[in-house]
């Protein structure tokens, strides 16, 4: 009796702290599964998402779902689902009253029926006179040409809430769909690519004191609050404040001194969903050499004293070979190497062609909640009563020809500028189009100058006689906030030496990294981690790895069906991860392997401690 006391003291103090965690993802798992067949399958249209967050107890006007659906969206998966739901709350009564007391400006409690017909077929997401009547002939809520609309707001409420319930009863009576937990993209291998071999013993172990590396220390650490499961395995890791930024990556200028170097500019976009986009890019070596390459985020002159946020973001590269099809590229290495800001790999490369492909994990670059009070004005009429630009937005337009101008010549290519327009516009320049640009804008060399990038802009205001809008649009998409502050995107800068040819490097793509980029990540990771064996499990390994200031985990699952696997942060200390969330779980294919998280210091300047269970659910 003794014993049992202590244990249904603490299962119950489990239960109170995943209460509210677990009824928001049966909600989220219930919803999803209403509208789609599995929570591994992606929403695919607009429609889709209105559906699956109606299912959710939302009512979302298209303004909402142009949010979170833009023109360069193609699907959305289970996370992002989640998110959106965490940022979309549903109404409560309190603020549908609050709406129609501002129709009601008599205070009586019922509206028209031609007053409620002329704003709801005129207003907003408008609806047709066949939809209103379907509202105004019910006679719960209308009497005498009226709606009682407090009685219209508590049907509305109880109709939404028992639509999630019937969704939750659906999941928890199919047993096919109660497997359909939760939702992540996974790295499938397609046939014909193997999965790499898990590391033998020693390396594999169900034990969890191994050492990473100086200043990581591992020890068994079992929240009190993880799920109970049919196999588990923890990993603890202890990074030291002057650990997280190691100085492995030392470049001796007398070494290198003749060696000869190539540089390209690029940039991360955080896009509306939460994806991360980059440029790629194609590296070239005429003959075998040794070779250096570094990545790191990029200081843009005009920004010096104010704050820029991207200063901080983790940046990557992946060296992938090219083979005889782009489809099977091989991963050759990746910058593991850290010093400061810096990330670097020394080696050997053959001739040939090889993709580098940017990478950040998205702990430090992720979507802004902050609120900006105000907005920054963007022109202004001069003396004349012309048009101008302000010096704010100057200075802004100044910072992003910095960014686009990836070559760093201080002009601006056709090439170049397409990558703006592109990402701007979704369109690109033709030579036609380029040759006007040359005839109104300053050029040199036929590439842009600065000062013609300025001019350029300040047409697109003139046209719209000051209407900033469209100015907006393009600072939005490239990462700026109302504020005029680069709060979504991350510039950065590759560096390139060799000692025995000129390396020749060219951006040849803005996109996400996609499927080549996930299995670099994995295989890293496999390669270079520390691989566990779960408990009581035979085919599901947890890789662990640390790459300087991160620390990735990849889950594998060998076995022949889908596993969901439960991850619990709850212990981990001073701590960010690219999900966002402390406790959650995703769903692995057979024979496949995903990364579970990646995870940095809330505050480099302090000790932090990543502390991790894995639970197979």
């Amino acid at each position: 009796g003794n014993q049992k006391a202590p244990h249904l003291e603490n299962s119950q103090g489990k239960k109170s702290q995943h209460g509210e965690e677990a009824i928001f993802y049966m909600n989220c798992r219930a919803a999803y599964l209403t509208v789609l067949k599995s929570s591994l399958e992606n929403i695919k249209s607009k429609e889709q998402l209105s559906l699956v967050l109606q299912q959710a107890g939302r009512n979302p006007s298209q303004k909402t779902i142009n949010k979170y659906w833009t023109s360069q969206t193609s699907s959305l998966n289970f996370d992002d689902f989640c998110a959106i739901l965490k940022k979309e709350k549903p109404a409560t009564k309190n603020e549908l009253l609050e709406a129609f007391g501002k129709i009601d400006t008599d205070k009586a409690g019922y509206i028209s029926h031609d007053e409620l017909c002329k704003i709801l077929t005129t207003r907003g997401d408008k609806m047709t006179w066949e939809e209103v009547a379907s509202i105004t002939k019910q006679g719960d809520f209308n009497c005498n040409g009226k709606l009682d609309y407090n009685k219209f707001c508590e049907l509305y409420l109880s109709t939404s809430e028992q639509c999630c319930k019937a969704a939750r009863d659906r999941l928890e009576t199919d047993p096919r769909l109660r497997q359909q937990h939760f939702g992540n993209q996974t790295e499938h291998f397609p046939e014909g690519i193997t999965v790499p071999v898990s590391k033998p013993s020693p390396r594999v172990s169900r034990k969890t004191d191994h050492k990473l590396s100086k200043g990581d220390s591992r020890a068994p650490s079992r929240p009190s609050s993880a799920q109970s499961s049919k196999a588990s395995t923890s990993t603890s890791v202890t990074v030291g404040a002057s650990s997280s930024r190691n100085t492995k990556l030392i470049i001796e200028p007398d070494t290198m001194k003749e060696w000869q170097c190539a540089q390209s500019k690029g940039c991360f976009y955080l896009e509306e969903n939460g994806e991360i986009i980059s440029h790629k890019y194609r590296l070239h070596l005429a003959q075998r050499s040794a070779v250096c390459i570094t990545i790191k985020p990029c200081s843009i002159p005009q920004a010096e004293g104010r704050s820029c946020h991207w200063l901080s973001v983790d940046t990557a590269l992946f060296i992938l070979k090219e083979n005889e099809t782009q489809e099977n590229l091989q991963l050759v290495s990746f910058t593991e190497l850290q010093n400061k800001e810096v990330f670097g790999w020394k080696g050997e490369l053959g001739s040939g062609v090889y993709w580098l492909l940017p990478f950040t994990t998205g702990c430090r670059l992720r979507k802004q909640k902050t609120q900006i009070t105000g907005e920054a004005k963007l022109v202004c009429r001069d003396e004349d009563g012309e048009l101008a630009l302000t010096n704010e937005f100057r200075a802004a337009l100044l910072d992003i020809f910095e960014t686009i101008d990836l070559d760093g010549n201080g002009l601006l290519s056709l090439e170049e500028y397409n990558f703006f327009e592109l990402r701007t516009s979704g369109e690109k320049c033709d030579q036609e189009a380029w040759a006007v640009c040359k005839e109104n804008f300053e050029m040199k060399k036929n590439e842009l100058t600065r000062q013609g990038f300025l001019d350029l802009n300040l047409m697109e205001a003139n046209d719209r006689d000051g209407d900033p809008w469209d100015l907006w649009v393009t600072l939005l998409s490239l990462g700026y906030n109302k504020a005029l502050e680069m709060t979504e995107a991350c510039p950065f800068v590759i560096d390139i030496c060799a000692e025995r040819c000129k390396p020749r490097i060219k951006a040849i793509s803005l996109e996400a990294g996609g499927s080549q980029l996930s299995r670099a990540v994995c295989r890293s990771v496999v390669n270079k981690g520390e691989a566990k064996l779960l408990d009581g499990s035979e085919n599901i390994f947890i890789y662990t790895y640390r790459s300087g200031s991160r620390i990735t985990s990849v889950i594998e699952n060998k076995s022949e069906n889908k596993v969901i696997i439960h991850i619990n942060n709850e212990q981990s200390k001073n701590c960010l991860n690219n999900r966002g969330l402390t406790v959650f779980a995703v769903e692995v294919a057979p024979k496949s392997m995903m990364v579970s998280q990646h995870v940095m210091a809330l505050n480099e300047q302090q000790e932090w401690i990543y502390s991790c269970v894995h639970s197979l659910v």
